[in-house]
C-alpha cells in the first residue's frame, strides 16, 4: 500500500481549509485520522444494537440448523440422514459443533433474541479483525467508513444468523495472523473456517502460496498436512459411520443450484444457467484468471517463474536455498498478504456457479480494500462502487439489473487488482532501469523478526 508520502501526494489539495482539513483526515495525511477507525467501530456497535432491538428477525436457515443439530444430538452420525426443513445437512463438521454450542446457549434454539445478540458480538469481533487487517495494510481512514454502512451485511449477521458469519470470522483471523507472520496459527484458523463452510475453498490457492513463500517448501507442506488432519479430526464421528456420505454432503461440488435463489446470474436465461456448458465456462474462467494472478502477481516475491520451479516441485525439493527462503519470506508485507487472499476470494465469487445473499459476508469487507488499492484516495470512485454493490445485493428478489451490478462490481474489483499488478511491474522496471540493472536481494543481510523464523 502507499506510504504516507504517496498518500499526501495523491490526496486532494488546494481546497479551502474547511474542505481541505476533512479531506486530509479522510485520506490519512492528518494524524487525527488514526482516531476514525475506533470511533467508527463504536458507532457500528450502537447501530448493530439498534438493529437487533428495532428490526424484526427473519427466519431463513436458523430453524433448519437447529433441527439438524437435534438429530445429531439424538445420536445420528450418518450425514445423509441428518436433515432439516430446508433439506439435508450440507456443511462440514465444525458447523455442527459450532451450532451445537448455540443450540444449548439459546435454549435449544428457541431464544432467537439471544442468538441475535451472540451474532451481534460475532459481527463486532469480525469487524474489529477486519479493521486491524486494514490498519496493517495502511488503508486510509475513509475506507474504514465503508466497512460499517452495509444494510445487507448487518442483515446477514444479526437478522438471519447464517453460518457464513463464523466462516468469515476465521477468514479474517487467517489474514490477520498471516500479516503478523503467525503462519501455523493462521493455517489452523483457515482450516477451522473451512470446517464450517466449504466456501473458503476459493481462497485456498492464495493461502497455500503464502504458506509456501512465508514458511518455505517443507514447512509449508507440513502446514498443509496439518490443515488436512484438522478436517479429518473434526469429521471422525461421521467418517466412522459413512465417510462417503460425509464428504458427499459436506464438500458437495456437484450441487444443482436453483435459479430462483441466484443473486449473480439472474440476467442469464434459466436454461443456460442450469446447463453444464455454463458451469464449465465459469470453471474455465475461474481457472484462467486465477492462473494469471498466480503467475503474474502472487509468486512475484519468489523472484522465479512458476515454470522454473516446477522441476524442483516434481522432485519434492525446494527450489530455494534456506537463505533465499528467508529473503522471500521477508518480502511478504501485510498488504501483499491481504491483497492475495482477498483477490483470490473475490475471483471465486466472480465465477461462482451461484451466489446467495449470505455470501455477502465474504464480499462486503473485501471489495473496499481492493477498490482502494486500485484507485488510491479516490473517494468518489469508492463511494460510487460501494453504492452500486450494495444496491445489487440489497435487491430482493434479484433482477437482471441487480445481478449485473453484483457481477459488474466483482469484475471491476478483480480488474482493478490486475491493473495494480501492471502498475507495480512498471514501477519496478523503471526503478531497475534508473539504477542500471536489477538488484538481487542479499540473504545474509536480511534480518527477520524472531517470530517470523519460528514455526508459528
Amino acid at each position: 500500500m502507499a506510504d504516507a508520502k504517496e498518500l499526501e501526494a495523491t490526496a486532494p489539495g488546494k481546497w479551502p481549509w474547511p474542505v481541505q482539513i476533512p479531506l486530509d483526515i479522510l485520506c490519512g495525511t492528518d494524524p487525527v485520522g488514526k482516531y476514525i477507525p475506533p470511533l467508527l467501530w463504536l458507532a457500528d456497535a450502537a447501530l448493530t444494537s439498534l438493529i437487533i432491538w428495532k428490526v424484526p428477525y427473519t427466519e431463513i436457515d436458523w430453524v433448519a440448523y437447529m433441527q439438524q443439530i437435534k438429530t445429531f444430538l439424538a445420536g445420528e452420525r450418518d450425514y445423509t440422514l441428518i436433515t432439516g426443513q430446508t433439506g439435508p445437512l450440507v456443511y462440514p463438521a465444525a458447523h455442527v459443533y459450532t451450532f451445537t454450542g448455540l443450540y444449548y446457549l439459546t435454549d435449544h434454539g428457541e431464544n432467537i433474541l439471544l442468538a441475535q445478540q451472540i451474532f451481534g458480538v460475532l459481527y463486532m469481533a469480525t469487524l474489529a479483525l477486519v479493521m486491524l487487517c486494514y490498519g496493517k495494510a495502511k488503508m486510509p481512514p475513509y475506507v474504514f467508513a465503508l466497512l460499517i454502512v452495509s444494510k445487507r451485511l448487518h442483515s446477514v449477521f444479526v437478522l438471519r444468523c447464517f453460518n457464513d458469519c463464523f466462516a468469515a470470522l476465521f477468514l479474517w483471523l487467517t489474514i490477520y495472523l498471516f500479516q503478523r507472520r503467525f503462519w501455523t496459527f493462521g493455517a489452523v484458523a483457515f482450516s477451522l473456517g473451512l470446517g464450517i463452510k466449504m466456501s473458503l475453498l476459493v481462497a485456498l490457492p492464495a493461502v497455500v502460496i503464502l504458506l509456501f513463500m512465508g514458511r518455505g517448501f517443507w514447512a509449508s507442506l507440513r502446514l498443509i498436512w496439518l490443515m488436512v488432519q484438522i478436517q479429518f479430526a473434526l469429521a471422525v464421528p461421521f467418517l466412522a459411520k459413512n465417510a462417503k456420505g460425509y464428504f458427499g454432503k459436506a464438500f458437495e461440488l456437484s450441487r444443482q443450484f436453483k435459479y430462483e435463489w441466484t443473486v449473480n446470474w439472474r440476467f442469464v436465461p434459466e436454461d443456460i444457467f442450469l446447463s453444464r456448458g455454463f458451469a464449465l465456462t465459469l470453471l474455465a474462467g475461474h481457472v484462467t484468471v486465477l492462473s494469471a494472478f498466480i503467475i503474474h502477481r502472487w509468486i512475484k516475491p519468489a523472484d522465479r517463474t512458476l515454470l522454473s520451479m516446477l522441476p524442483s516441485f516434481l522432485k519434492l525439493q525446494s527450489p530455494f536455498t534456506a537463505k533465499e527462503e528467508i529473503v522471500i519470506s521477508s518480502r511478504l508485507s501485510p498488504d501483499f498478504v491481504m491483497s492475495s487472499i482477498l483477490t483470490c476470494m473475490v475471483i471465486g465469487m466472480l465465477f461462482a456457479r451461484s451466489l446467495h445473499y449470505q455470501f455477502y459476508a465474504y464480499v462486503a469487507w473485501s471489495t473496499p480494500y481492493l477498490i482502494a488499492r486500485a484507485f488510491p484516495n479516490n473517494i468518489s470512485i469508492a463511494l460510487a462502487f460501494s453504492y452500486l454493490q450494495e444496491d445489487g445485493w440489497n435487491t430482493f428478489p434479484s433482477t437482471p439489473l441487480s445481478s449485473l451490478k453484483v457481477v459488474g462490481t466483482l469484475a471491476v474489483a478483480v480488474a482493478g487488482m490486475s491493473a495494480v499488478a501492471l502498475r507495480e511491474d512498471r514501477s519496478i522496471s523503471m526503478a531497475a532501469g534508473n539504477e542500471g540493472g536489477r538488484l538481487e536481494g542479499d540473504a545474509s543481510a536480511v534480518k527477520l523478526p524472531t517470530k517470523s523464523r519460528k514455526n508459528i
